[in-house]
C-alpha cells in the first residue's frame, strides 16, 4: 500500500511501497510542482526502479527550471539504494 499526501509546508509525505502499480499517481500529482520541492520519505518503506525513474523525471524537470527536489528522512536502505544507483549525485539528500 501506498499513500501520498501534501504536509503543511507544501511538502509531499510518502509513505508504505512505491512501485510501478504508484508511478503514474506520483507523476499526476507532482506535475503541479513548479518550485523548489521536498519529499519527506520518513513513512517510506520500499521505492522501485520505477518509483526512483518517476522521481529522477521531477528533478530534471525542476532542475531545468533552476529548481530542485529534496529528498528526507530516507531509511537506511532506500538511502543505500539511491548510493548504488548514483541518484545521491543527482538529487539533494538529506
Amino acid at each position: 500500500m501506498f499513500d501520498m499526501q501534501r504536509g503543511p509546508g507544501g511538502e509531499f509525505l510518502f509513505s508504505g511501497r512505491l512501485d510501478a502499480a504508484q508511478v503514474d499517481r506520483v507523476r499526476e500529482e507532482m506535475k503541479s510542482v513548479q518550485a523548489s520541492c521536498v519529499v519527506d520519505f520518513s513513512g517510506l518503506d520500499y521505492i522501485s526502479s520505477a518509483g526512483m525513474g518517476v522521481l529522477l523525471g521531477v528533478q530534471k524537470r525542476l532542475s531545468d527550471a533552476g529548481h530542485s527536489l529534496k529528498l528526507v528522512n530516507l531509511n537506511r536502505h532506500i538511502r543505500e539504494i539511491f548510493r548504488i544507483a548514483g541518484f545521491d549525485n543527482v538529487f539533494l539528500i538529506e
